[in-house]
């Protein structure tokens, strides 16, 4: 029987439909996932918009932050069963020899295919998932929030793995955002001071921001960065999906302190990089997640430590998912949820 998807089905603007599609066929190491929710991430805006800088296999059904249940197994599977409540990572497609991902590194595996691009996402009622992708979702963890744990993801290791932050840093993160929120809310769960910058448009995401904990800016921070000894920020995480921002970042950012750049945009530069060897910053990249930083996220997602609801603006029906999409990117929401399970 034929289940509704969003299907992404070429590059141009708003070039995505509600489709029928056949269930997909699941390999002997695969689970096939009944998807109980499905998070809209800014990827999907980007693709929908075709405003996007990477490679898409259309047409393809988007979505990769997603968690449901199993609802088979394939004949090589012996960790899961039917039944099992799960979230799944994204890197649908990788070479097991590649070294990247021999280190556990399959994140940065060069021939890594994610979910909602590179194969069918998860916006539809069932997706084939690899097994190896699979973590246990705790009884007391909402299905919903458990959904969530890919942007968390993504912000965990930007801040915890590839950043220098210490207890009583100052922090910006540039870009309110889901991921520039949750940066931020990680780095308060590190003992930074954090403040969020964004535009006047933001006052929305900025009031979630606020409930981190977080101090929110329009415009310059220029003076916050200041307030302590005059030098700037001890850190500058730039969520932004513009290239420009990393002017901005080097700006603010102090004499030996670092940057750790997570927002995509294809927009070339045309500044000096000058202050970069003048301030002796380190500049650091930051790109997806693997296993073990998952299973972090899970537990601080489980114990309340790091509480997801605040970014959470609305769950939808699959068959609104324009209006979810929409929401989303006037900037009103901060995050979208569509759950197939609803009419």
């Amino acid at each position: 029987m034929d289940s509704p998807a969003v299907v992404n089905y070429e590059n141009k603007p708003h070039a995505v439909e509600l489709r029928d599609i056949h269930p997909p066929t699941i390999g002997d190491e695969d689970v096939l996932l009944e998807v109980y929710a499905v998070g809209v991430c800014g990827s999907d805006l980007h693709q929908w918009a075709a405003q996007h800088s990477w490679t898409v296999n259309y047409p393809v059904i988007l979505g990769h932050e997603f968690a449901g249940r199993v609802s088979k197994c394939g004949s090589r599977v012996e960790k899961w069963v039917v039944g099992d409540r799960v979230v799944s990572e994204t890197a649908a497609v990788i070479d097991n020899d590649s070294p990247m991902t021999r280190q556990g590194l399959y994140n940065l595996d060069p021939n890594r295919q994610g979910f909602g691009y590179g194969v069918n996402g998860a916006m539809t009622e069932f997706v084939r998932v690899p097994a190896r992708l699979l973590h246990k979702v705790p009884d007391n963890l909402l299905i919903h929030h458990a959904a969530l744990t890919e942007p968390c993801s993504v912000a965990f290791n930007a801040v915890i793995e590839n950043s220098h932050i210490k207890p009583g840093d100052r922090v910006v993160v540039l870009g309110p955002g889901t991921i520039g929120i949750l940066c931020a809310a990680i780095a308060r769960l590190c003992g930074a001071e954090v403040a969020i910058v964004g535009l006047e448009s933001d006052k929305h995401r900025f009031q979630v921001a606020q409930k981190y904990g977080c101090e929110t800016i329009v415009g310059s921070a220029n003076d916050w960065v200041r307030e302590r000894d005059g030098l700037g920020a001890d850190g500058v995480i730039d969520t932004a999906g513009v290239s420009i921002t990393m002017k901005t970042a080097l700006e603010l950012v102090r004499p030996a302190g670092w940057i750790t750049k997570v927002g995509w945009g294809k927009q070339p530069l045309d500044f000096s990089l000058d202050l970069l060897v003048a301030k002796n910053v380190t500049l650091q990249g930051s790109f997806s997640h693997n296993w073990p930083v998952w299973e972090r996220v899970i537990a601080l997602l489980a114990s309340g430590q790091l509480d997801i609801e605040p970014i959470i603006g609305g769950i939808w029906p699959l068959k609104e998912w324009n209006e979810a999409f929409e929401t989303m990117h006037s900037g009103r929401i901060v995050k979208a949820v569509l759950d197939p399970k609803i009419d």
